[in-house]
């Protein structure tokens, strides 16, 4: 088992410093800009989105029943992830004129219903969670 760390660390040091090197090739307006939105980045979660999340989850953990608290977790971050990823493009299906090919999707629609399954699946993993949390509740009380 430690070996198999080692190689995993070993690899994680190489492919680092392989990314390192691509990015000191990079002209220094660029490398200028890329620490901007790193450090950009690293104060906005900070100070923005991490007391806003905690704000959140605090507000969240008073409004939903303690059984449902892993799943909505779960489904938050999940929803979390896929609007950050869809936001650049959602609303924007006309934007580029030039180019049909881009932006060719109803990307609205699409994260909608990633969401509904997201949620669905939240919804159901926790009904069997609770039903079996209820069967073996039935069946300690039966014996």
């Amino acid at each position: 088992m430690i070996a198999i760390r080692i190689i995993l660390l070993g690899l994680g040091i190489a492919a680092g410093a392989y990314g390192v090197a691509l990015l000191l090739e990079q002209n220094p307006a660029d490398l200028r800009s890329v620490v901007i939105w790193f450090a950009g980045g690293i104060l906005v979660h900070d100070f923005v989105f991490a007391p806003v999340c905690a704000a959140l989850g605090a507000g969240a953990r008073r409004l939903v029943p303690r059984g449902w608290w892993a799943g909505t977790v779960y489904g938050s971050v999940c929803s979390v992830a896929l609007i950050a990823v869809a936001l650049p493009v959602v609303g924007r299906e006309h934007a580029v004129t030039t180019n049909e090919t881009v932006l060719d999707r109803p990307y609205a629609l699409g994260l909608i219903a990633a969401l509904a399954v997201v949620w669905g699946a939240v919804a159901f993993i926790t009904g069997l969670d609770h039903r079996r949390v209820r069967v073996a509740r039935r069946n300690r009380i039966d014996s």
